[in-house]
């Protein structure tokens, strides 16, 4: 297994806003790529987006069919759990809103599944009225492999692990199961403003 990172060295910004910046964070204009392990490059058509487990039906989406759904932009600040902070980063993606419309569900979990086999889990709650997204792009251009291309999970209230690159699929369920780093010392939900970064936070 890699080693947890507990911090990281960038370059930072002194001029934000307090009010924006979590406990124990630093503010960065760079965007650091931190993954556990290789960077997947799945071919998009060969990509496909499901919802599976405890639902009514199986959902599934293709590359095209998946960018032929209602999209939007999003502007969020995000807070990785080694300690950077990036506002106003500028994204556009699908809500989950958009994508759980319809399904029929008494789950109160989630776990996002990934190419390269990482995994996170979630409440349902987060992931619903607004709160997240499937993002396909940033800053404007498709999101890079590097950033969890061709879509990651966006989950911008919560520590950025939580926001999955790579994502393939949601899986719903009545029970909690931890995800990687979750099962690896990381707290299970990861709240940035009550610094639930390690087991015990």
């Amino acid at each position: 297994m890699p080693p947890i990172s507990r911090g990281f060295r960038g370059r930072r910004r002194e001029d934000a806003p307090s009010d924006r910046v979590p406990p124990g964070q630093y503010v960065t204009d760079d965007f650091p790529v931190l993954s556990a392990g290789p960077t997947p490059h799945t071919p998009l058509d060969e990509w496909d987006l499901t919802i599976t487990g405890e639902v009514d039906g199986l959902r599934r989406w293709t590359w095209d069919e998946f960018r032929a759904l209602p999209s939007e932009p999003v502007t969020v600040d995000i807070h990785c759990v080694t300690k950077w902070s990036k506002l106003d980063s500028e994204w556009e993606g699908v809500s989950l809103d958009t994508l759980l419309e319809g399904v029929d569900t008494s789950a109160e979990y989630v776990v996002a599944f990934c190419d390269g086999g990482y995994t996170t889990n979630l409440p349902l709650d987060d992931l619903t009225e607004g709160k997240a997204w499937i993002a396909f792009a940033y800053d404007g251009e498709p999101l890079d492999p590097e950033h969890g291309g061709p879509a990651r999970l966006l989950v911008p209230h919560l520590y950025f692990w939580k926001s999955a690159k790579w994502v393939r699929g949601l899986r719903l369920g009545a029970t909690d199961e931890p995800g990687f780093w979750e099962q690896n010392g990381y707290h299970n939900y990861g709240d940035p403003w009550k610094e639930q970064r390690y087991w015990g936070d």
